[in-house]
């Protein structure tokens, strides 16, 4: 059965994910319009109306802004846990009854043929979590919007057949950053920021330690990162420490603007 992963949207304007395992049909996250998100999946042959859910990390603009449209809209379920569900519900607008849904973060739960454990991150947020969904013997994540590549972290998504990690600035560009305040920056690379390009390759390179051979770069600043910065730092280290890029590990690229790649988990 068909196990598939696509990051749809990836950047500080916006994120979604799709993730098909066998009959059930996913979105990690909704930030963009409704209308991009369905125009995105229809572009990978995807009909909105077949999605069996929305999983929520947290409740910042850019993972839920379609949230509540494409639940209304196509009937689609809305997983959160409860402190998400508590700061994202007036954004969301009228929400079913029977369409929210509850769940304890760190506890797997189906739905359908998926099993999905979230797995606490630290970002300033009320609950924040990233996700692993189980299928077949395979499992695919997110891991972005992450202050600290914890210990738990690592364990959480030890041996991903693929991993969508964050790559979200780079510290130099952020720092010259004129528009930023220093508060702003201050949070960004603290303990409830996001990672940097060059936590991105340690965390690839521990993470790679357990299995992990397949990453997606995500999450990238529009104003602190470039796509060729963040790969050529993130590579850099994986280099720095003998790994072959497409012999030892593949890396690839997430993209804010377009579609990103359709992978297929066998």
């Amino acid at each position: 059965m068909q196990f598939t992963f696509c990051p749809l949207f990836s950047g500080s304007s916006g994120n979604a994910v799709y993730v098909r395992a066998g009959d059930t049909r996913l979105l990690i996250d909704a930030g963009l319009s409704g209308r991009t998100i369905s125009e995105g999946l229809a572009s990978i042959g995807v009909l909105p109306e077949t999605l069996s859910g929305i999983l929520v990390t947290h409740e910042h603009s850019d993972h839920i802004k379609g949230v509540g449209i494409l639940s209304r809209k196509y009937h689609v379920p809305i997983y959160a846990n409860d402190r998400t569900w508590q700061a994202m519900e007036r954004s969301l607008g009228n929400i079913a009854p029977g369409s929210r849904r509850v769940f304890e973060s760190g506890e797997t739960f189906y739905i359908g043929n998926a099993g999905i454990m979230p797995y606490r991150i630290s970002h300033d947020a009320a609950e924040p979590v990233g996700y692993r969904v189980y299928y077949g013997g395979h499992s695919v994540a997110t891991a972005t919007d992450i202050g600290v590549f914890t210990k738990k972290t690592l364990e959480a998504l030890s041996g991903t057949d693929i991993v969508l990690l964050e790559s979200n600035h780079d510290i130099d560009m952020l720092h010259a950053n004129d528009h930023y305040s220093a508060q702003l920056k201050t949070r960004i690379l603290g303990r409830y920021g996001h990672l940097s390009n060059e936590a991105c390759g340690e965390a690839l390179l521990q993470l790679y330690q357990t299995g992990v051979r397949h990453a997606v770069l995500g999450h990238l600043s529009h104003e602190n990162n470039t796509p060729e910065l963040a790969m050529s730092t993130v590579c850099g280290v994986l280099r720095a420490h003998g790994l072959e890029l497409s012999e030892d590990i593949q890396v690839d690229m997430a993209w804010r603007d377009h579609v990103g790649g359709v992978y297929e988990i066998i």
